[in-house]
């Protein structure tokens, strides 16, 4: 996926935080602590590992895609690179009122860590709390 498609793709998922843009993605992409896990066209997760953490920075799923296990799956497998890439905790910031998304996470073994108070804007201006969400990743694959 070329930054334009995943700036596309975010901007058909995301409200609130709003969309990132392709000169946001660009960046990212560019930035060789970040990895890029997709699912064909209709998902991916931008995630990256500094030291011994790794954040999971975005995943979009197309809505048409959506309940068909894509989340599940690049979630599993950014545990799997974050463990590879060193980093034995994960993190996360999700919209408090976003359930669908805090599902997902708790059910991968995430759970409350915090909160940010008013971090997110909608187009409307209203404020939205930020759940951050961690989990421990265990030993290293191989070490």
């Amino acid at each position: 996926m070329t930054p334009e498609t995943l700036a596309a793709l975010h901007a058909r998922t995301f409200r609130t935080p709003p969309p990132w843009t392709a000169a946001d993605f660009a960046g990212l992409l560019a930035d060789p602590l970040c990895f890029l896990l997709v699912e064909g066209d209709a998902g991916f997760l931008l995630g990256r590992a500094v030291a011994d953490e790794a954040e999971l920075l975005t995943l979009a799923v197309a809505p048409e895609a959506r309940r068909l296990g894509l989340g599940r799956r690049l979630v599993a497998r950014f545990l799997y690179q974050a463990r590879l890439r060193g980093a034995g905790r994960a993190l996360l910031e999700v919209a408090a009122d976003n359930a669908a998304a805090i599902a997902l996470y708790e059910s991968s073994g995430f759970h409350p860590a915090g909160t940010r108070k008013g971090y997110y804007r909608t187009d409307g201006g209203q404020r939205i709390d930020a759940l951050v969400m961690a989990r421990d990743l265990g030993p290293v694959p191989g070490h």
